[in-house]
């Protein structure tokens, strides 16, 4: 009888082990489930980076299956004030500074441009949305992330870019 009340108190011992490893491992399984769906709601509010990472690999991919007929060297380029965030373009659109567009005076609504600072080599590509500049001395106004890309002195309102256009042929 003896034997048998330890082999008894062994097994109660051991399942009493067990069934406490089996509860802290499905406590530490619902506080990474916890974890997971944090990890899940943070991605879905950086939705929007995933959609620019889309965006400048549609403008490599644009630069690569494609040539640029250069347009203009040596023009000037200005970007838009943050004032004009949300007015409709003369292409009917919404403006948006966060966006890679351009006005331009003459090229049709929806041409892709690479604009190129002459001064460092850095370009973007940007869609012509709007008309202007309205300044004599200037050929090209990008939006305000377009020229920040590419401009030298974020401090500065201006700089000398060369213009090509997307040769669609």
């Amino acid at each position: 009888m003896d034997l048998t009340n330890t082999v008894y108190m062994k097994k109660s011992i051991t399942l009493f082990f067990l069934l406490t490893i089996i509860n802290v491992v499905s406590g530490q399984s619902s506080i990474l489930s916890k974890q997971k769906s944090t990890i899940q709601k943070d991605s879905i509010k950086k939705g929007k980076a995933v959609a620019e990472v889309q965006e400048s690999k549609l403008d490599s991919l644009i630069t690569t299956l494609s040539k640029f007929k250069t347009y203009k060297e040596e023009a000037h380029a200005s970007y838009y004030a943050d004032k004009f965030n949300g007015k409709k373009t003369a292409s009917g659109t919404r403006f948006d500074n966060k966006r890679y567009t351009a006005a331009h005076k003459k090229l049709p609504f929806g041409t892709k441009v690479k604009v190129t600072n002459e001064k460092n080599g850095k370009w973007v590509i940007v869609e012509i949305t709007d008309r202007g500049p309205f300044v004599k001395s200037r050929e090209i106004d990008l939006s305000k992330r377009a020229f920040m890309d590419i401009t030298s002195n974020k401090g500065s309102g201006g700089m000398l870019v060369t213009i090509a256009v997307l040769d669609n042929q």
